[in-house]
């Protein structure tokens, strides 16, 4: 068949071509959304009321609905025009006989379904399953009505709809045993009017049996669209493609500079990952840390550092709750971050040393010592700043990264000047001079420069209080 992605396709290409509508109203059929079938169905016959698949269409999607005398009428048009086509021919035999079977005998009985009868559905649906309705008939009226089987009294309902509380009443009437031998002004028995209202809806339920998916009524073709329309929106292959399409989006405007887009993103996309069930979005849990994350990222890029800390720890729960060992080492790394940011430089490092048995690449393994030593140098504590710089100098140079050499290298001479080693910190400068210049970072250079000099005049003033002593 058609797929309705591809009949939307195919229209917006060739705008209101009958061909595609009649497409696009099978589709709609198939998925139960009569009204729109019905529209572009219609839709398909506005400029050619000639157009057999057109008039098909349109019978077939009034017949599903229910409509079968107007069913019928357009079955008939399409056949005067194209007798030929078997499906007119079938179309009107199937459309008589559901007329048929519906209307059975003519009866001058008019039912009217009174909202004050509704009690008696509800306690006939209270009794127990296996038990009948408890209606007394006269013997005339047992030798009238044929012997029903047992039904479900929530079965009924269902097949019978709004019409159930009628054939509720009527039973109840046939207690009344005055009543049934009265007569109305016209001579009826009230007994044979009663039993063959009765025998109507009996008749009436037996044909919606039958003939399911058949949904004759408004309230049951609302409740089939919406059913429709929540299945729709719920395709796991939807669902998954709506949202790895909305996460690059959200990835997209944070790295494009738009942090405020991005969060506000994130958050409906959580909120709707929120209210998905575990079949639709299987790996649920992960994803609503991954938001989280994503969330604390956009964040802390507009300064909402503790809003950006809570986040992340949410992120966190998340991971440890699923037990994923890469989203805790993610939402470490970007704890560790925000600690770093607002000077919480302990609670940094507490918070990345937890994740170095987690990093995997030397790559990761250079850029988290290369913050722990920065923490530490913040901190006043040099000699642990000098060895988490010789750490990341060490794992840049697995990686062959120079970038990251030149700012291992920095560190550690950092450190070295603190722990006043100042030809050690100054051989450390040269080098990473050297590497400034490999990777052309101008800035870099003239920075690395004046901490040569600082540190030479620091060297100097150290041997001269030295030949002093």
């Amino acid at each position: 068949g058609v797929s309705l992605s591809a009949a939307f396709q195919a229209l917006q290409l060739r705008a209101g071509d009958k061909h595609c509508l009649v497409a696009r109203s099978k589709c709609y059929l198939k998925l139960g959304d009569t009204e729109n079938s019905l529209k572009d169905a219609e839709a398909s016959l506005q400029n050619d009321k000639t157009f057999s698949k057109g008039l098909y269409q349109k019978a077939e999607t009034l017949y599903i609905m229910g409509d079968f005398e107007f069913a019928l009428v357009f079955y008939h048009r399409g056949y005067r025009l194209r007798p030929e086509l078997q499906q007119f021919r079938l179309g009107i035999e199937k459309s008589q006989e559901a007329i048929i079977n519906c209307i059975g005998s003519p009866s001058s009985v008019k039912l009217e379904n009174k909202g004050d009868l509704c009690f008696i559905s509800r306690q006939a649906e209270s009794k127990k399953a296996n038990q009948k309705l408890q209606i007394k008939p006269t013997k005339d009226q047992k030798r009238t009505r044929k012997q029903e089987p047992v039904r479900n009294p929530k079965t009924e309902r269902e097949l019978l709809g709004e019409l159930y509380a009628d054939k509720a009443y009527l039973e109840k009437l046939l207690e009344d045993e005055d009543l049934m031998e009265s007569s109305t002004k016209q001579g009826t028995k009230v007994a044979d009017l009663v039993l063959s209202g009765i025998s109507y809806l009996d008749a009436r339920r037996e044909f919606w049996q039958q003939q399911k998916p058949i949904y004759a009524r408004e309230r049951e073709r609302k409740l089939r669209q919406q059913r429709w329309i929540q299945n729709k929106t719920r395709k796991p292959a939807e669902v998954g493609r709506y949202i790895v399409k909305s996460m690059e989006d959200i990835q997209l405007l944070l790295a494009g500079d738009c942090p405020e887009e991005s969060c506000r993103k994130a958050e409906r996309l959580l909120k709707t990952v929120q209210g998905c069930s575990e079949d639709e979005v299987p790996n649920k849990s992960e994803l609503i840390g991954n938001l989280h994350s994503c969330i604390g990222n956009a964040q802390l890029e507009m300064g909402r550092t503790e809003a950006a800390l809570q986040s992340h720890k949410m992120d966190l729960e998340f991971a440890r709750q699923s037990d994923l060992p890469d989203a805790v080492s993610r939402a470490l790394d970007n704890i560790g971050r925000v600690y770093a940011r607002i000077g919480k430089f302990q609670q940094a490092i507490d918070t990345w040393e937890e994740k170095i048995p987690m990093a995997k690449s030397s790559l990761e393994k250079t850029w988290l010592f290369h913050e722990i030593g920065r923490c530490y140098l913040e901190l006043d504590k040099a000699e642990a700043a000098q060895n988490y710089g010789q750490k990341s100098l060490q794992a840049s140079d697995e990686e062959g990264d120079v970038k990251w050499q030149l700012h291992a290298t920095v560190l550690v001479a950092q450190a070295q000047v603190k722990l006043k080693d100042y030809w050690s910190a100054i051989m450390n400068f040269e080098k990473a001079l050297e590497k400034a210049k490999l990777v052309h970072d101008e800035a870099a250079q003239r920075a690395v420069i004046a901490a040569l000099d600082d540190v030479s005049k620091s060297f100097i003033e150290e041997l001269d209080k030295r030949r002093e002593e």
